[in-house]
């Protein structure tokens, strides 16, 4: 077996959305993992890391850890070269009721615990860590003010509040937690890994990520009218994964990396790509709508004309050069992407 293989790495959220899928790219490469959940009986949520766990005999550990209790993580990390901090809670603005409670507590408290474990735990020489383009832009008017209305590295969300988009707040104020910890010392390695909209296959039937949340509605049927005129910049899940593997085993791998493709992916054209698998659904819409009805009527449906006036019909390109340059990142194409995502998402319906 080779050095990398000799590495003990751990993961945060090991049974979510992301980390799962990571877990399972670290185990495939040849390294033992320490995957942290926050309870290890709850079988719903950590089958797929027991059936991993059969798969690669002696290579994944599990932990019980709290992102609000300090000290929680410092069994996990003991003995690990590299700590991937994946664990967040990524819930969509309606299923939020106290976004510094359900969002930004997790999110900022838990990486300062896990940053105070990496602290005390020598071992760690590679942090990378799990953010979101979401910490780059607030709302997607914002990008129109960035150089050449394109999406970078270079910039940070400085629109989004505690009240106003809480998860883009957390994630940004936990990257900043990260960023400044980094730079205060030098005995660790720091990565950020800025995704877009994760899609793609689910390994967990229970995971509550916002962005399977989203694409759920569409599946359901709530836009069977017609596709409202909203763009999304996306990534595909297992991309992601290897991303985070790319930026800890690229020593040179610094800052920041955003993590998406190239060109935004609309609700229509979502629609368009899974009727090309499953023609004759009705619940897929079969027409984009026009912006005035979303207006008239999208409050009824929980969206704010400060919301609507700030994301309805804006598109903008996403530059990904620096991930692919200097981490070697490939990408999915956005078709294979959503017809795995629907097919996953009907095998979990059935499943229920």
């Amino acid at each position: 077996m080779d050095a990398r293989g000799e590495k003990t790495v751990a993961v945060t959220g090991g049974s979510g959305f992301v980390g799962s899928h990571l877990v399972r790219g670290l185990l495939e490469r040849g390294y033992r993992v320490h995957a942290t959940v926050r309870s290890a009986s709850a079988a719903d949520k950590v089958r797929p890391l027991w059936e991993l766990q059969e798969a690669f005999p002696g290579q994944l550990a599990l932990f019980e850890a709290d992102l609000i209790r300090d000290g929680s993580f410092d069994e996990a990390f003991r003995g690990c070269a590299t700590v991937f901090h994946v664990a967040s809670p990524f819930l969509m603005p309606e299923r939020i009721r106290d976004g510094r409670r359900d969002v930004v507590d997790p999110a900022l408290l838990g990486t300062r615990n896990v940053l105070a474990s990496v602290d005390r735990t020598p071992d760690v020489t590679t942090l990378v860590f799990t953010s979101t383009v979401g910490a780059v832009f607030g709302d997607y008017c914002d990008v129109r003010e960035m150089a050449g209305g394109i999406l970078t590295e270079k910039y940070f969300n400085t629109t989004s509040t505690v009240a106003g988009n809480p998860y883009h707040y957390a994630k940004t104020v936990a990257e900043r937690a990260v960023l400044d910890a980094g730079t205060a010392q030098d005995r660790w390695r720091m990565v950020c890994v800025n995704p877009g909209l994760i899609l793609g296959p689910s390994l967990t039937p229970a995971s509550e990520s916002g962005s399977l949340f989203l694409l759920d509605e569409l599946f359901k049927g709530y836009f069977c009218y017609g596709a409202p005129d909203f763009s999304f910049t996306t990534a595909d899940v297992r991309d992601v994964a290897d991303a985070h593997i790319a930026a800890a085993e690229n020593p040179a791998a610094h800052g920041r990396y955003i993590v998406a493709n190239e060109t935004m992916t609309s609700f229509h054209e979502m629609s368009r790509i899974i009727r090309t698998r499953r023609p004759w659904d009705p619940r897929l819409p079969r027409t984009a709508l026009p912006h005035w009805p979303v207006r008239v009527l999208g409050p009824s449906f929980g969206l704010t004309q400060d919301y609507i006036r700030k994301h309805l019909g804006i598109r903008f390109r996403v530059d990904n050069s620096r991930g692919v340059r200097e981490l070697g990142l490939t990408y999915r194409p956005v078709e294979q992407t959503l017809l795995d995502h629907h097919a996953s998402w009907r095998t979990r319906r059935r499943r229920v």
